[in-house]
C-alpha cells in the first residue's frame, strides 16, 4: 500500500483584507503555502468590475509565476447588498435569487479563467416565511443553473455546509446531490471547524463520509455549538486526526485557512498556522515525560480528548 501524499495548504484572502492581492500572494508564497482561497469581493477581485477580464489575466499570471494553486470562494458579505449580509441567497424569491446565480456564474467564469480547482459556495439561511419544501426546490433550481455553466466551463462546484444555513451539515449536501441526480461536478467543501461546531458525527467519520466528494477544505479551529472561526490550537478541533483522515481518503485538494477576523495580523497568523499544520501532519514520536521539551500549541497540537468540550446545544452564530 502506497504512503498517502502530503497535504497542500492554502490561506484565505478573506483573512488578508489589509493587503493588496498581489502582496498577499507574495506573502503566502514566501511563507511556503501551496495555494490560496480567493474570495471574489470588492477588495481583491471584484467580479462586477468593468475591467474584470484584464484583472483576472493579471491575477492568473501572478499565480502562475508563484506556482500557487487557487480555489474561488464566494462568501463576500455585502457584495450584493450593502445593508444585508449575504443577501440575497439561492433561497430567496426567484427575482432576488437571480442576483446570487449571476454572482455564482461570474465565479465559475473567473475560476475557469484562473484554472481554479473549485468554486465554493453555500445555500444561505432559510428566509422568513419560506418552508423547507420550497427551499429545497429553490436551492435545486439555483444550483442547477450554476452547474449548467460549470459543465460547459469544466469547473468543479463545491457546496459548503454552513452553521445557521439551510444546508448546515454534510448530510444536507448529500441530499441535494441526490435530488439533482448526483451530478459529478457538484462536490463538497468541508470546514474542519464546522465539523466540531455542529456536524452530528465525529471528525474522522465525517471526512470518511465525504470521501471522494471532497473538493475543498477550509481550516480553522472552533468549539462545539459556537460558529466562530478561531486560530489553530485555541478550540476543540483534533487536527492530528483530521489531517490523517484527509490523507486516508486520498484528498489532494487545497486545505486553506479560513480566518476572516485576523487581517490585522495576517502575516504572523499565516506563519504560525502553517507551522501548526505541518506539525499536526507529522506528529512527534512520544517520549518519556521527563525528557519531553516544553512546547507551545503552535508546534504540538493537542487532541480533542485533551480539551474540555462544551455541552451539545444550539449553535451560536457569531
Amino acid at each position: 500500500m502506497s504512503e498517502p501524499t502530503a497535504l497542500r495548504f492554502g490561506y484565505g484572502t478573506n483573512g488578508m483584507h489589509s493587503h493588496r492581492l498581489e502582496d498577499a500572494l507574495g506573502v503566502l508564497d514566501d511563507l511556503g503555502y501551496d495555494g490560496v482561497a480567493l474570495t471574489l469581493d470588492h477588495l481583491h477581485l471584484d467580479p462586477f468590475a468593468a475591467e474584470l477580464p484584464a484583472r483576472v489575466g493579471d491575477v492568473r499570471r501572478r499565480l502562475d509565476s508563484l506556482g500557487l494553486a487557487v480555489v474561488v470562494e464566494t462568501g463576500a458579505r455585502y457584495l450584493l447588498d450593502p445593508l444585508r449580509k449575504h443577501h440575497p441567497t439561492l433561497l430567496h424569491d426567484p427575482a432576488a435569487a437571480r442576483r446570487r446565480v449571476d454572482y455564482l456564474h461570474r465565479a465559475v467564469e473567473v475560476a475557469a479563467d484562473l484554472g481554479a480547482e473549485a468554486v465554493s459556495f453555500w445555500s444561505g439561511a432559510l428566509p422568513s416565511g419560506v418552508d423547507a419544501g420550497t427551499a429545497w426546490d429553490r436551492l435545486a433550481d439555483g444550483v442547477g443553473q450554476v452547474l449548467d455553466l460549470a459543465e460547459r466551463r469544466e469547473v468543479v462546484c463545491a457546496l459548503e455546509p454552513e452553521p445557521g444555513h439551510f444546508v448546515d451539515t454534510l448530510d444536507g449536501v448529500l441530499e441535494l446531490r441526490e435530488r439533482l441526480g448526483d451530478p459529478s461536478l457538484l462536490r463538497v467543501t468541508l470546514d474542519l471547524g464546522h465539523v466540531v461546531c455542529n456536524e452530528p458525527r465525529p471528525m474522522t467519520e465525517t471526512i470518511r463520509r465525504a470521501g471522494h466528494l471532497l473538493a475543498n477544505v477550509q481550516v480553522d479551529d472552533m468549539v462545539a455549538g459556537v460558529h466562530e472561526h478561531l486560530e489553530l490550537g485555541t478550540g476543540e478541533v483534533d487536527f492530528i486526526a483530521a489531517l490523517a483522515a484527509l490523507r486516508e481518503v486520498g484528498y489532494t485538494g487545497l486545505a486553506s485557512l479560513e480566518l476572516p477576523r485576523q487581517s490585522h495580523a495576517a502575516p504572523q497568523v499565516a506563519r504560525d498556522s502553517l507551522a501548526f499544520l505541518r506539525a499536526a501532519e507529522t506528529p512527534p514520536v512520544a517520549v518519556p515525560p521527563a525528557t519531553t521539551p516544553a512546547t507551545t500549541p503552535a508546534t504540538t497540537p493537542a487532541t480533542a480528548a485533551e480539551r474540555p468540550r462544551r455541552a451539545a446545544g444550539e449553535v451560536i452564530v457569531r
